[in-house]
């Protein structure tokens, strides 16, 4: 668990420096979400958006418990070494993309448009949202939009071999988009306005970079632990 506990810091911190992304690409979506809560239900607008998200994040978890099967089928052999290239080189790029000075990542996001497409239809079912279970399935269905942040935290988060451990990573980086996307009033603006400065962004795109190096197979690694 002592092992894990940097690698949970690391998703968390991911999913933190990404809500400004979360919030460009999903905040139209949580208006409307909240939109939908009918007037009599305004008072339990907090209860709801909480369900909302703890949905997103469970979905979240659900894929990680998902792709990580497949990390572990594949632990020992050469597609585990390919596998972890792969995810060191998109955390490289998730870092570009934190620090503004790279936004292919995005392009990622067209891999899932086909499922989303077949996703999609199924939220007006739940809608208007009357009651928690039904925003908390909405925000789970929620959870499964394009999205190249999500994806490139996914394949990192299989590469780890472990089931278990890459829906723990996929939950930690989920809490850390909750801020953005839950937080109101002055609070919120205080959040947005500090993941925006350009100062945080490329510090911490620096860190995601170094972490995707550190993450890339090869004899840099020891070198790195000795350093």
């Amino acid at each position: 668990m002592t092992e894990l506990l940097p690698l949970l810091l690391s998703a968390l911190i991911l999913g933190l420096l990404g809500g400004g992304h979360c919030l460009g690409m999903c905040g139209g979506l949580m208006g409307a979400l909240t939109l939908a809560i009918p007037p009599e239900q305004r008072s339990r607008r907090l209860q709801l958006l909480l369900a909302y998200n703890l949905g997103r994040i469970l979905s979240y978890a659900t894929a990680g418990l998902l792709i990580g099967l497949a990390g572990w089928a594949v632990a020992g052999s050469a597609a585990e070494v390919i596998m972890r290239s792969l995810a060191a080189l998109l955390l490289i790029a998730m870092g570009l993309y934190l620090a503004g000075w790279w936004s292919g990542l995005t392009h990622i996001e067209a891999l899932g448009r086909g499922l989303w497409r077949h996703i999609q239809p199924l939220t007006r079912r739940f809608m208007p949202v009357t009651s928690l279970p039904r925003a908390m399935v909405l925000g789970g269905l929620w959870g499964w939009l394009p999205c190249g942040l999500v994806y490139s935290t996914l394949l990192w988060a299989s590469s780890q071999g472990n089931a278990i451990n890459s829906a723990l990573l996929m939950l930690a980086f989920g809490l850390g988009t909750w801020p953005v996307l839950l937080a109101t009033g002055l609070a919120a603006e205080r959040i947005t306005t500090l993941l925006r400065k350009r100062g945080v962004r490329m510090a911490g795109g620096l860190l995601v970079i170094l972490f995707g190096i550190w993450t890339l197979p090869g004899p840099h690694q020891h070198w790195l632990m000795g350093h």
